[in-house]
């Protein structure tokens, strides 16, 4: 068994990773709300991440940061706060996270760090300014951190399109809006949590152990497709 810490595993793509992960590793899970399940092999924390002291945990192999943010306005309804506040949730949660638990990362088996970015940071959309300026960082963390801690530690981000959280419930929020998503997407359709979890599963495996300061792009070709 490893031991995976996640950082706001009670909702949306971190409960589905907690979820997938809870069957065959311990996994450590620091969020404001308590998940909705419990079982032996999960430890919680109920805590700001931003607000409040990190705790002592004792052995981690890997870190999944999850907190996120969709704040979709034009430039003109952006406050400073706006952005202050995306980059904060964004980047310097992930930072005050890994800094606390590197020394732990480091002896840990076959240690690996996954973050969270955006397909906004590569596909110009409106109303992005101030969630792609945060994510930008994240992806410039993860190939500075990549770098740093070759070749101990792995960093790699996933780059998620449009997921059917609690997050984007107001964008998908009835059937119409969900069909021209899907629509919009060249594959057609957009991603459910349960397969950004299995993406997160592979990228802490030993199965991508050549793999580090990578960005992969989860879009249902919403990037990669001109069609």
């Amino acid at each position: 068994m490893r031991n995976i810490l996640i950082i706001g595993g009670s909702k949306g793509i971190g409960n589905a990773v907690l979820q997938q992960q809870l069957e065959r590793n311990n996994v450590f899970n620091i969020s404001r709300t308590e998940p909705n399940l419990t079982h032996s092999n999960l430890t919680h924390f109920s805590l700001d991440v931003l607000q409040d002291e990190l705790p002592e945990i004792e052995n981690i192999d890997t870190l999944v940061y999850c907190p996120g943010s969709i704040t979709l306005k034009p430039i003109s309804g952006l406050s400073v706060d706006d952005f202050r506040t995306d980059f904060e949730i964004n980047v310097i949660g992930a930072v005050k996270v890994i800094q606390k638990y590197l020394p732990l990362l480091k002896k840990g088996n076959q240690p690996s760090i996954v973050l969270f970015s955006t397909v906004a940071v590569k596909l110009g959309m409106p109303f992005h300014a101030s969630i792609a300026t945060a994510k930008a960082g994240v992806e410039g963390l993860v190939k500075s951190l990549g770098a740093e801690l070759a070749p101990t530690i792995r960093v790699n981000a996933i780059a998620p399109t449009i997921t059917e959280t609690s997050l984007s419930a107001s964008i998908l929020r009835n059937d119409r809006m969900k069909e021209n998503m899907m629509e919009r997407h060249p594959m057609k359709s957009y991603l459910k949590p349960d397969e950004v979890a299995n993406m997160v599963d592979f990228l802490i495996s030993e199965k991508a152990n050549s793999i580090s300061g990578q960005i992969f792009e989860m879009d249902y070709g919403l990037v990669s497709f001109k069609i």
